[in-house]
């Protein structure tokens, strides 16, 4: 086992690398399966040699059907075994469906608790790079729908790591999501250990007192890159990462938006049905209608898929300057809402 006795900065990437190496290290019943795991070109460096150091009988690179590899995890998972099964884009993870949502999410409560089923499932959201509508999918609200499965999406490279671990660690199915577009995001670790995060509540990476934004993966740090634009122009923004979307315990949300008056939620995947759609009603079920001083607003993708054009993929993605200039206008408009 390598032992770090002092921090350094590694990337969200590695960050999820060095969680999987910790695990296969100090657990004997961790393995990993999947499309295209001894290959950079779909994984990235979340999985780096791992295959040399623990042998591809523990990180196994799996023929092209997701329904095969993610149902041989299930059955591992039900035999004592903590699984880790790989979908290099989330897109196709879909063809695993009932595996995930009719199986996994279910046993514990069909055999009266009796029977866990401590699967991760990792999705890699992959957007950008004129990929299209079929290989730029999120769909994260889809799984947070679902009663029994976890949901986690970290935003940082130490949740991407802990959270990952935790999620291992976890009796019950997780949909581990983790994102392309973050694998560069540097941060300074210590040593990993054995954790339990997944009861954690969203966290307040920002204090502020203007304005509440909330985001979860990606979108958590367009609200940082927002926050710091923001300061400059004089507004004050509290910014709070979801982390667990499932089940979602929104109420530092809530708290925070009794001190701002002011809500936006962003999120990378559509609004109809979304995560940005239940934290608005969430907070909005539990606040006295007296305290807002602006309409919650959200921003989302626009209701597409994803184009393949460079151009429109520049206007379809939301960016930190969309959440400012809305954040802006909230701030704003305080005096003449209702």
């Amino acid at each position: 086992m390598r032992v770090r006795w002092f921090t350094m900065t590694t990337s969200y990437g590695l960050a999820i690398r060095e969680g999987l190496e910790y695990l296969m290290t100090n657990h004997a019943n961790v393995f990993a399966l999947g499309q295209g795991l001894w290959s950079p070109w779909y994984v990235g460096n979340t999985m780096t040699d791992l295959d040399k150091q623990f042998g591809r009988d523990r990180v196994i690179d799996t023929p092209v059907s997701e329904l095969a590899c993610t149902g041989a995890a299930l059955g591992a998972a039900l035999c004592g075994y903590r699984p880790v099964v790989i979908h290099p884009r989330i897109d196709f993870m879909l063809l695993a469906i009932d595996q995930i949502v009719t199986q996994a999410a279910k046993w514990r409560f069909m055999f009266g608790g009796e029977v866990s089923v401590p699967v991760t499932i990792r999705g890699i959201i992959n957007r950008g790079g004129e990929q299209g509508a079929q290989h730029s999918q999120s769909l994260h609200s889809w799984f947070a729908h679902v009663p029994g499965l976890r949901v986690v999406m970290p935003a940082t490279p130490r949740d991407a790591r802990d959270l990952f671990i935790a999620s291992v660690l976890c009796d019950d199915p997780v949909v581990y999501m983790d994102d392309r577009w973050l694998y560069d995001l540097e941060e300074e670790l210590d040593a990993p250990a054995d954790c339990d995060l997944l009861g954690q509540k969203p966290k307040v990476v920002r204090s502020g007192k203007d304005i509440t934004l909330v985001g979860s993966g990606y979108s958590t740090q367009l609200c940082r890159d927002a926050a710091e634009d923001l300061h400059a122009r004089g507004v004050d923004c509290e910014v709070i990462d979801l982390r667990v979307l499932n089940p979602m315990d929104l109420s530092p949300v809530t708290e925070s938006v009794q001190k701002t008056g002011r809500l936006l939620v962003v999120d990378g995947d559509w609004s109809s049905c979304g995560v940005a759609a239940e934290v608005i009603a969430g907070v909005a079920e539990t606040m006295d209608p007296d305290r807002w001083l602006a309409r919650p607003a959200r921003i989302t993708l626009p209701d597409a898929p994803a184009p393949m054009s460079g151009p429109l993929e520049k206007i379809y993605y939301p960016t930190a300057g969309d959440i400012v200039h809305l954040a802006h206008a909230l701030v704003g408009a305080g005096e003449d809402f209702g």
